[in-house]
């Protein structure tokens, strides 16, 4: 099979017939380069035995360079005139019928999909990039890893390590799922319109066993939101209101977790934020 990409020129075509403005309201920036979009199906390792799910497929580039290498691709778009149009552009540049599947929907309100896809790949929207990562990584444990571009800072931040200064909720989340690493960066130069932030490629790869139930990811990440909404305090004093109620009790939590009540969020790692958790599960069951 020989799957043809999009070109600069042929990408502009493209919105102009659908009048199609990117807007940033929709965070969208068209990839426009080749190299680029097969770039991040290689850091990806896509393989033609893969079931992809791609967010955001725009007009299609990244979406042809993933079909290209044989893999079956769910695409989630929310712009309903870019949906219509993605399988003609699939058709007409090689991509074989029942390759591609389109799903019209917003991608935070998508909790099942065709294909039980293993694989993300997508060039994310800046302004959703983590809530959209977050909801696919609850609503889809099939997904064992994957790549993603997204702004500069909101890569840096999802694979920041514990104790660092861009460490924050949203690494402490991503963690819950698995390992999150810098994959790449690309040029501002390769999209359409040139954005005005620098963008980098995330890689993932979900942990083998999952870290709890859904009840326990739900007290989990309370608590880690609890932690960051005052990072500047102690957690006795941060996390008071979700665990128990005073300084006292959560004291009494953190240090039977083996957590310093001292130490500040920025400090805990995701296994310590689960210690936690279990621990204040458990001082409530014995209180009942």
């Amino acid at each position: 099979m020989t799957v043809s990409l999009l070109g600069a020129a042929e990408i502009r075509a493209l919105a102009a017939d659908l009048d199609v403005t990117p807007t940033k309201k929709l965070g969208q920036n068209f990839v426009v380069d080749a190299n680029t979009v097969r770039k991040i199906v290689a850091v990806a390792r896509v393989t033609a035995a893969d079931r992809v799910v791609e967010v955001g497929p725009g007009l299609g580039s990244l979406t042809l360079a993933i079909l290209e290498t044989g893999a079956r691709v769910t695409a989630v778009e929310i712009d309903r005139r870019l949906a219509a149009r993605l399988d003609a552009t699939a058709r007409a540049h090689g991509v074989p019928d029942g390759a591609l599947t389109v799903v019209a929907a917003d991608a935070l309100a998508v909790t099942d999909l065709p294909g039980e896809p293993d694989v993300l790949v997508a060039n994310l929207p800046y302004n959703v990039s983590v809530p959209v990562l977050l909801h696919f990584m609850e609503h889809f444990p099939g997904i064992g890893r994957g790549v993603v571009m997204v702004q500069a800072e909101v890569g840096e931040r999802l694979a920041a390590p514990a104790g660092s200064k861009i460490y924050g909720a949203p690494s402490v989340k991503a963690a819950w799922y698995g390992a999150w690493r810098l994959a790449g960066t690309v040029s501002r130069q390769v999209f359409w319109p040139v954005p005005n932030v620098d963008s980098v490629l995330v890689a993932f790869d979900r942990d083998a066993t999952p870290r709890g139930d859904e009840t326990e990811r739900r007290r989990t990440f309370r608590i880690v939101d609890a932690a960051f909404q005052q990072r500047r305090k102690m957690l006795r004093q941060a996390l008071a209101g979700v665990l128990g109620g005073s300084a006292a009790q959560a004291s009494a939590i953190l240090e039977a977790a083996g957590v310093a009540p001292t130490a500040r969020g920025e400090e805990l790692t995701i296994d310590d934020y689960v210690a936690v958790a279990h621990a204040s599960a458990s001082l409530a069951s014995l209180g009942e």
